[in-house]
């Protein structure tokens, strides 16, 4: 390529991948991967659990979500592992190793 030519304009990045490299280099690595995960509650587990229940939290790998009553803690207690699933197919996923189901509104 010569002086006189243009350059091809590089291919964007996801910003996502560029933040959780540098979170990562200064030691908060696997906090922004959990908090990443709390800011996808609702794609993760769709819009009827969503309208139900709120991620709130995450902390050294557990996730927080708030839940309005008994039953609806029940209701996902009986989907953690599929929920976990999920979780772990997404990029940071690997960062929640558990669920935390808190009854009542927090956060």
């Amino acid at each position: 390529m010569t002086a006189n030519q243009p350059q091809k304009p590089k291919k964007p990045r996801p910003i996502d991948g560029i933040v959780g490299k540098v979170m990562s280099s200064l030691g908060h690595g696997n906090s922004y991967a959990g908090w990443s995960i709390v800011a996808k509650w609702a794609e993760i587990v769709g819009p009827e659990i969503a309208k139900r229940s709120r991620a709130f939290k995450y902390h050294e790998g557990t996730l927080f979500v708030a839940v309005p009553d008994a039953a609806w803690r029940h209701n996902l207690m009986m989907e953690r592992d599929q929920i976990l699933a999920k979780i772990h197919g997404l990029s940071h996923g690997r960062a929640v190793k558990d669920l935390h189901l808190v009854q009542g509104e927090k956060g």
